[in-house]
């Protein structure tokens, strides 16, 4: 069956794999409630645009669409961006802010990386949600909402609800409805259809050689579908000619034929586990970086902070030692 090409909300989506047209079915049926979903699944696996097909689907689809990274505000600006200000409220507030569940009002707002959120957050977003009407800051009107809120996350929020990190009544109103979206490692046939849409919308008139096929189609893809977008672009960008070969995609992250396979296209005679993949990934390109971690972050696909978490698990000792390989 040939990749299945829909757009939601500007968004396309390329899909393949039985695992994300089941999701997407279950997507469209979910979306008819007004139930508050939590998608969870790796960094760049995709979970925005199962956000964006729930609230194409939805009833509300003619209603706004707002979207925010809690991970991307400062935590100072958190409760202003999502609730709003009134003139005067602070230094700077020159006039009055209406905050994001505002502009969603009979909409859809997208909490990406809720995990994020600090406590105090946690307990006043329970209660919006809980439809309790509440203040800008600084003012002295209530405001009341009609919002679906859709929720994303890339870490393990019962890990934090059992570690004190994640309020457990959050983190069960906000998973009313949760949908798992697979990584791309686990549904390899959307891998060469998305890497042959994001090559068309590159340069059209490139194309893959078999090797390069084949070397997609045997790298684990820690960043996911993020971490092929930015290869293939860069990719269709800085090769030779019109074809794109395995050394192509090498582009300062890590040669994939080397790391995951041989030349000759045998597999490796071992297999790492994918968690020591990933740690291997991201110490060798932020070597290759000099330590730059914005730079790292931005070859892997991912953001500054997940890289910066990341590499508190894996310890100075381990970073020190990259650089020195």
């Amino acid at each position: 069956m040939g990749p299945q090409i829909k757009t939601y909300l500007g968004m396309p989506a390329v899909v393949t794999s039985a695992a994300m047209r089941q999701l997407l079915e279950l997507a469209e049926r979910i979306a008819q409630t007004n139930a508050a979903v939590l998608i969870t699944g790796e960094s760049g696996c995709g979970k925005e645009l199962i956000a964006r097909a729930v609230h194409h689907y939805s009833l509300r689809c003619a209603k706004p669409w707002v979207d925010v990274s809690c991970a991307a505000l400062p935590e100072h600006l958190v409760e202003s961006e999502l609730f709003g200000y009134e003139k005067g409220a602070f230094s700077g507030a020159d006039s009055a802010k209406p905050g994001l569940f505002e502009l969603a009002h009979q909409g859809t707002l997208f909490l990406d990386e809720v995990g994020e959120l600090e406590p105090r957050m946690q307990v006043k977003l329970l209660r919006v949600l809980d439809g309790v009407a509440y203040y800008r800051l600084g003012g002295v009107r209530k405001v009341s909402v009609d919002v679906r809120v859709v929720a994303a996350t890339n870490q393990d929020l019962e890990r934090m609800v059992r570690t004190g990190e994640f309020r457990s009544d959050l983190y069960h109103r906000l998973g009313q409805i949760c949908l798992r979206v697979p990584p791309l490692r686990e549904r390899s046939d959307d891998i060469i259809p998305l890497a042959e849409h994001f090559l068309k919308q590159s340069n059209p008139r490139s194309f893959f050689s078999g090797d390069a096929l084949q070397t997609m189609r045997r790298y684990a893809w820690p960043g996911n579908v993020r971490e092929l977008r930015n290869i293939v672009t860069k990719a269709a960008v800085l090769s030779r000619d019109l074809e794109i070969r395995p050394d192509d995609m090498m582009l300062g992250q890590v040669n994939v034929e080397r790391e995951f396979g041989g030349s000759n296209g045998a597999p490796p005679s071992t297999s790492p586990n994918l968690d020591g993949m990933e740690k291997n990934t991201i110490l060798k390109v932020l070597a290759q970086t000099n330590g730059h971690q914005q730079r790292a972050a931005e070859l892997l696909g991912i953001s500054r902070r997940t890289l910066s978490r990341k590499l508190k698990l894996y310890g100075r000792e381990a970073v020190r030692q990259s650089y020195a390989s």
